[in-house]
């Protein structure tokens, strides 16, 4: 009892308050006197077997929490949502430099639209997405991190593709491929038409860049979308149409005030490292295809 007092800086009468205390909240005997000595019971030294790793635990919880919130890169986790677009189009280049760099950090990339992303944001089932945004709520914030031009894409040999400048009067004949329209991109061509009072015609509303260019391809219609999902071995002609469509920023989402992680935050620091080494010709400030 005297060691625990002298360790504790407390007093023995105090050090016997907290033990009758701890015995009442137990409902046992946790010590009993024989004379001068004072032994554990067999209760008291069960609950000392189950409480020393407890304790052991404690006192090395500042380092161990230091370790990993300040900048231990050797484990952990990093969990992303993002829209199919990005996975495919911007993700790959930037998972495999973080998995360079830190290897045993784990990825878990969430497919999602961009409705059941800010579901997950909201929620804290992600650490933030990767995206586009035009409307941004007011408990999100966006960071824009790439930008790339808009681009009417066309078939081999088209009219259009001949021309050295397209209107945007140009388009109207022709039927348009768009995504489904509670996406982004539908909104922005529905918008951009309307400021001009062009009308558009929309002949097929289907998901996914490399589906929309496949059709097109086959000459099911044109399509207006953003340069990430160009490559020079597509089969079409692309005409760059920033002089009326809006250049398409990509960047991180996250809720307002949210804590990240040092693996959340090693991602985004490589995210931003890549966009300083753009690849595609259609990523703003590079030339022109």
């Amino acid at each position: 009892m005297t060691d625990a007092a002298e360790e504790l800086f407390l007093s023995q009468p105090a050090i016997s308050l907290q033990i009758r205390a701890l015995e009442r909240e137990l409902d046992t005997v946790l010590f009993e006197r024989h004379g001068p000595r004072i032994n554990m019971t067999r209760e008291g030294q069960e609950l000392y077997e189950m409480a020393r790793p407890l304790v052991a635990g404690l006192d090395t919880l500042n380092a161990r929490f230091n370790r990993q919130m300040k900048g231990d890169l050797d484990s952990g986790e990093v969990v992303i949502a993002a829209g199919e677009s990005t996975i495919i189009y911007l993700l790959p280049r930037l998972v495999k430099q973080f998995r360079e760099r830190y290897p045993n950090i784990h990825v878990q990339l969430r497919n999602v639209t961009g409705r059941d992303g800010l579901a997950m944001i909201r929620d804290d089932e992600v650490d933030f997405a990767i995206g586009s945004m035009l409307d941004v709520p007011s408990d999100i914030t966006y960071q824009p991190v790439y930008s790339y031009e808009p681009a009417l894409i066309l078939p081999l040999g088209h009219e259009l593709a001949e021309r050295k400048r397209v209107r945007i009067e140009d388009i109207a004949p022709y039927g348009l491929i768009l995504p489904p329209r509670r996406l982004t991109t539908w909104r922005m061509v529905d918008r951009v038409f309307q400021q001009h009072q062009v009308p558009f015609n929309v002949t097929l509303e289907v998901g996914g860049w490399e589906v929309i260019k496949r059709y097109v391809e086959l000459d099911f219609g044109i399509s207006i979308v953003t340069g990430i999902c160009l490559r020079e071995d597509d089969k079409l002609a692309a005409k760059n149409m920033s002089a009326y469509f809006p250049k398409r920023s990509y960047g991180t989402v996250m809720r307002r005030g949210k804590y990240l992680s040092p693996q959340a935050r090693a991602f985004l620091e490589v995210a931003e490292e890549a966009a300083s080494m753009p690849e595609s010709p259609w990523q703003v400030g590079q030339s022109e295809r």
